[in-house]
């Protein structure tokens, strides 16, 4: 979950932004390399404004918390034969990322980035190795 404090200001994104944002991530998830790549096929990515309610209560987000991108589901390295579960799911959340990022290249990098983070918890590397790795 990479996620970072809040500014005050909220913004409504014009649609052109919200398009740019789009084809970014569509850009971002093309650009991941195999065999990793494969592992999308076992991933919904969506695009959302803002986490819900009970995405705040899971991340453990405060009042002045925002969030760029969240893994919900099973890592791969937990899966098990028996298990019945939900689809594997990344969200990007567009509202903290083109707030805080309003340099296209700068914005184009934490896409990326938020991009690699996430499905990195579905192959199951934790916080602290992506840390590590510099991926946070």
């Amino acid at each position: 979950m990479a996620k970072r404090p809040r500014g005050s200001a909220r913004h409504r994104h014009s649609v052109e932004a919200v398009d740019r944002f789009d084809a970014l991530v569509q850009s971002a998830l093309e650009m991941i390399p195999e065999p990793f790549a494969r592992a999308l096929d076992e991933v919904a990515v969506v695009i959302e404004d803002e986490p819900s309610l009970d995405q705040r209560r899971e991340a453990g987000l405060g009042p002045g918390d925002g969030l760029y991108g969240l893994y919900e589901g099973i890592p791969r390295t937990e899966y098990a034969a028996d298990w019945g579960f939900l689809p594997n799911k990344i969200t990007l959340f567009s509202s903290a990322l083109l707030e805080d990022f309003p340099n296209p290249a700068e914005l184009e990098h934490e896409v990326w980035i938020t991009v690699v983070h996430e499905l990195a918890h579905h192959l199951g590397i934790p916080d602290s190795r992506l840390h590590e790795l510099g991926v946070d």
